[in-house]
């Protein structure tokens, strides 16, 4: 009687394969597309996925400012700052972040969803967002990732 002895194959640097990914936030609804984002920033797609290295691929998202909110989520969910200094709480709604500055909406709802550490700040560092339909990314030749 033999014994079978299997391995797990862990990733390392050298055997993560990265893709580049362009999404279209035309009338995609902030979290659902974010939850998407953030797993494939992770690598949690592929099948060789670890926990503890960075296997995740980069991501595109143009039309950020044309994502939407269900409910009154616009009106209601509130994006805190605070510079650090006695009465430096700055407090801003969803709706006037979006108009305001648009790629920071879904940076700030994707970084939340990364592992808080050195790992996930890598992780974050492969999300470029831009508010309209043009991105100087052409020449990695992006796939579109439709959801």
């Amino acid at each position: 009687m033999s014994k079978l002895h299997f391995t797990t194959k862990h990733a390392n640097a050298a055997t993560v394969q990265r893709n580049w990914y362009v999404v279209d936030g035309t009338n995609q609804t902030v979290g659902r597309i974010a939850s998407r984002i953030a797993a494939i920033l992770r690598g949690k797609n592929k099948t060789y996925y670890t926990p503890h290295v960075d296997c995740g691929d980069y991501v595109i998202i143009i039309n950020a400012d044309k994502v939407v909110y269900t409910g009154n989520k616009s009106e209601q969910k509130v994006f805190q700052n605070f510079s650090g200094y006695p009465g430096g709480l700055k407090e801003e709604t969803a709706k006037d972040l979006l108009k305001r500055r648009p790629e920071s909406v879904m940076e700030r709802t994707i970084k939340g969803m990364l592992p808080k550490n050195r790992l996930g700040r890598k992780m974050f560092k492969k999300l470029f967002v831009y508010a309209g339909s043009n991105h100087p990314h052409t020449a990695q030749q992006p796939k579109e990732l439709k959801f």
